[in-house]
């Protein structure tokens, strides 16, 4: 291929990635995307012939399109499109208009730059329309295309040399200047083979350079994520005030509603997204009673909200759920029960006595958050032993309406005395397994007319987790026990590829839960059977790949889109995290290589050993020769045993402190080292070490038999 070929081959291919890169972030139809490629191929046809349009009618034909866009801007706005996208669209419309007209006709040196401006334009605006991660892909052949076609321009541009007709008049055609252009020719075209290989690693240079300025730049205010188009339509359920059967219309619908990564899981926990709870039953559906919506509380932000109370007990057993919410029509914020706080870039969230967390509506936004939960639940000893009265303003969580069927009642004692149960849990229990096994679930909407629940009870039998979580409620509270009834979703599909759980439309779901006033708790009961909450298991390769590609989001949302300071800090933790447990991987190898070799290596410890004293004989009896018995044998036992005994005991010193974890750092003094540790053996020690080691100044045997009756106190002390 010559190198002329090759540099307009990569031109067009430039412009067709920046298209196709549009046409992925849906700037584009792809009616539209694919007339423009059949432009491009024509414009390739008819290169270099006379059917290229010439300069001046490219001109002409560029000013007469400007009126065109306006027209495309009013015929955006009569077929309904969003007043946000109007503009959008009209703009990508244009932008590949120009494109196409400056293919189509002759271009020099500054329409070939034109071009690649054009292309850029378009990237930039794909990049305003798209945070998915295929956005990345198509950047990324883009840099490719445009490193290598820049590379083969620059390259045109500085080999050009006067044209032979205009050289004949000077220069035989046979001389070497010729023959030089010939030379020069090939090794062009030898070139352009290899033009691609350097615009690759061109671009790993480039990628190389760009992740640690990627890495320590966040990116400010990016959890809200925004994203063409309303949010989540029919999203119903999770508001103030619910009818019975509403989340039965939800749960037909198999949309994506956010995804979730769980860190810390308390073992045994049941793991559920709570949206909404609703304390008052209306007979026919659920709603906030009006002393729950005067308790609402209001924390100002951003950042961390504190929602409940957080002691050394708590702390210790949290769960971290890192959640990735698509836009929804509702200002809830879904999480594991009991949370503690809560972590984003909200500027206000409202929350409850219920634990309902909620912010303002973002139907046009994604939204990333971390939450904390204490998730651990009483052990069932305790709450069947719980003899406690209720608190006296807990009227509203046994309220039920005026016309309540009696039959309901009734039923109820019956369960209860069939199951002689003698405390709430046991009787909460009871109507639980009673409901699970009498009745049938179904989606459908059979259960209606003024009386749902006793329809449902007593005639249609069959219903969805709203009919069992009501009738659920209903029952205790006949009984007398505070109950409340809670909407939200199961856990969703765990993806292995991503680490997270994937929570559709599908997996809406209503649960209740009892109060036990002896441990001041909320606990969980699901009266519904087990076909109402068993999750889909996707397998075959489709959906291995669609796990994959599902992980690849995650990554692209969390640590492009949404990398704040506190991913930042995250990932920094991570990483360290890492470099500690390779650490730790090396000592303990380390230790098993020294524990098999320290068999081998005593044998070898003797004859190192009996050749130090044979050396040291040899020195001996050498200063013996020299300075006689009385000089060469002579031991000062003031300053020189002082400074041997301190060291030695510092050494013992530091040995201690190290199984304890201190170790010193190598730009500390021992002095330093002492004084940070906030340990006062060590610090005298320490001192003497430096007034003999360093000031020369011996100690007394007082000194000394005190410093060895430290250490030994010290050593036989249990380490910590």
């Amino acid at each position: 291929m010559s190198l002329e070929i090759y540099f307009r081959a990569f031109s067009y291919v430039t412009v067709a990635v920046a298209t196709l890169t549009l046409l992925l972030a849906g700037g584009l139809s792809a009616g539209l995307a694919a007339l423009v490629l059949l432009f491009m191929a024509a414009a390739w046809i008819f290169e270099g012939t006379r059917w290229q349009l010439s300069e001046r009618t490219g001109l002409v034909v560029v000013l007469l399109s400007i009126p065109l866009f306006f027209l495309d801007w009013h015929y955006q706005q009569t077929i309904g499109e969003p007043a946000a996208r109007v503009g959008v669209n009209a703009l990508a419309h244009l932008i590949v208009f120009l494109a196409v007209v400056k293919l189509l006709q002759v271009k020099k040196d500054r329409d070939w730059v034109f071009l690649y401006l054009i292309s850029f334009f378009e990237v930039l605006l794909a990049a305003g329309l798209s945070f998915s991660p295929t956005f990345l892909a198509s950047l990324t052949l883009y840099l490719l295309c445009g490193l290598s076609t820049i590379i083969a321009f620059e390259i045109q541009k500085s080999r050009r040399a006067i044209a032979p007709s205009e050289t004949l008049l000077l220069v035989p055609p046979d001389s070497r200047i010729f023959k030089n252009s010939a030379r020069r020719k090939a090794k062009g075209n030898a070139e352009a083979h290899r033009l691609p290989l350097v615009a690759v690693g061109l671009l790993l240079l480039i990628i190389v350079l760009a992740v640690p300025l990627f890495l320590v730049a966040p990116r400010s205010g990016a959890a809200a994520l925004i994203r063409g188009g309303g949010g989540l339509t029919n999203f119903i359920g999770f508001s103030d005030s619910v009818t019975l059967g509403e989340i039965g219309t939800l749960k037909r619908d198999n949309a994506v509603v956010m995804r979730v990564r769980v860190e810390d899981q308390q073992p045994g926990a049941q793991l559920r997204w709570r949206g909404v709870a609703l304390d008052e039953f209306t007979g026919l559906g659920w709603k906030k009673s009006n002393e729950l919506r005067r308790n609402e509380k209001n924390a100002d932000g951003p950042g961390l909200f504190r929602i409940g109370t957080i002691t050394t007990e708590v702390l210790n057993r949290l769960t971290t759920q890192t959640v990735f919410l698509e836009p929804i029509e509702s200002p809830v914020l879904f999480l594991a029960y009991r949370p503690i706080a809560i972590q984003g870039s909200f500027l206000k969230i409202w929350f409850d006595d219920e634990g309902a967390v909620q912010t303002r509506r973002r139907e046009s936004e994604r939204v990333m958050y971390k939450a904390r939960s204490d998730m651990t639940q009483p052990d069932p000893a305790v709450l069947r032993n719980d003899t406690r009265q209720d608190p006296a303003n807990f009227g509203r969580y046994q309220q039920l309406p005026p016309a309540l069927d009696p039959r309901i009642r009734a039923r109820a004692n019956a369960i209860v005395a069939n199951a002689q149960a003698r405390n709430r849990y046991d009787e909460a229990k009871a109507i639980e397994s009673q409901l699970q096994q009498d009745y049938g679930y179904s989606l459908e909407m059979k259960a209606g007319g003024p009386d749902p629940l006793a329809d449902f009870l007593f005639n249609v039998k069959t219903g969805h987790c709203e009919y069992f979580s009501t009738a659920l409620a209903v029952m205790l509270r006949t009984r007398g026990i505070p109950a409340r009834v809670v909407n939200g979703f199961l856990p969703g599909e765990y993806n292995d590829a991503a680490d997270a759980y994937t929570v559709r439309q599908s997996d809406a779901h209503s649960w209740v839960e009892v109060y036990f006033p002896e441990t001041n708790s909320w606990v969980t009961f699901d009266a519904t059977p087990m076909a109402g909450r068993t999750e889909p298991v996707s397998t075959g390769l489709a959906a291995r790949a669609g796990k994959y590609a599902e992980a690849l989001e995650l990554i692209w949302f969390q640590y492009v889109v949404g990398y704040d300071k506190q991913e930042q800090r995250s990932l920094a933790a991570a990483l360290q995290g890492r470099l500690i447990d390779f650490r730790r991987s090396l000592v303990r190898m380390a230790g098993a290589i020294q524990e098999t070799l320290f068999l081998h290596t005593r044998i070898l410890g003797l004859v190192v050993f009996g050749g130090a004293l044979g050396f040291m004989a040899v020195l001996i009896a050498k200063r013996v020769r020299r300075f006689g018995w009385r000089r060469g044998l002579r031991i000062r036992p003031g300053q020189d045993v002082a400074a041997r005994s301190t060291i030695l005991f510092y050494e013992r010193l530091t040995a201690l402190l190290a199984r304890r974890g201190m170790e010193r750092d190598s730009h500390l003094t021992p002095l330093e080292f002492a004084g940070s540790l906030d340990f006062q053996p060590a610090l005298t020690i320490t001192q003497a070490y430096n007034r003999v080691r360093f000031g020369r100044q011996p100690l007394s045997p007082a000194e000394l038999r005190e410093i060895e009756q430290t250490l030994k106190q010290l050593e036989g002390e249990k380490e910590i």
